[in-house]
């Protein structure tokens, strides 16, 4: 065999070997992207300033069952929007919430203590108050309180815990705000 051919032939093989595992990175990427973490991209202020507008975070897929009040998830609003919403858990099932003039939050009659928020706020929602939160729902709310569609609107009102896609642990981006939440 000349050796051009041959030159040829290990180009062509070489090639053949980094197609065959950029093929087998994709499939995993894939894999690990439908069942067990998640990209997810913030967008809009309400979670300010624990998140940002176009944050880039990583969402736990598998392994979240059981969601805690204080969870940052990424969930689905049907009634409200085809877009995930990203909010943090306030209240579970059977809790009773009141959100008080002035933005004071209770939970079971206990004052939420919320170090966490960007500022008071001023708004209550369409919600009525005090409310119990239905068997399989959650109760959220966005951290920038007077800049959030969540909850306390009755367009949103609590949502399924079915309806949670998953638990934000993660910031990957900007790389100024890069790690855990």
């Amino acid at each position: 065999m000349d050796k051009e051919v041959k030159k040829r032939q290990s180009a062509g093989a070489e090639l053949f070997g980094w197609a065959q595992s950029l093929i087998w990175v994709l499939l995993a990427l894939i894999l690990v992207s439908s069942f067990f973490v998640r990209i997810s991209g913030v967008s809009g202020d309400s979670m300010f300033p624990t998140l940002h507008n176009g944050d880039r975070i990583l969402v736990q897929l598998w392994g979240y069952d059981s969601p805690q009040r204080g969870d940052i998830v990424v969930i689905m609003a049907p009634h409200y929007d085809d877009a995930p919403l990203v909010k943090r858990i306030i209240a579970m099932e059977g809790d009773t919430i009141e959100v008080v003039d002035g933005g004071l939050v209770m939970v079971n009659g206990e004052e939420v203590i919320e170090g966490y928020i960007n500022e008071q706020s001023f708004m209550q929602g369409t919600m009525s108050y005090p409310f119990v939160v239905p068997e399989g729902c959650v109760f959220v709310m966005g951290d920038n309180r007077n800049h959030s569609a969540d909850s306390r609107s009755v367009e949103i009102g609590p949502l399924k815990v079915d309806d949670i896609i998953g638990k934000a642990f993660f910031r990957i981006m900007p790389l100024s705000g890069f790690g855990g939440i």
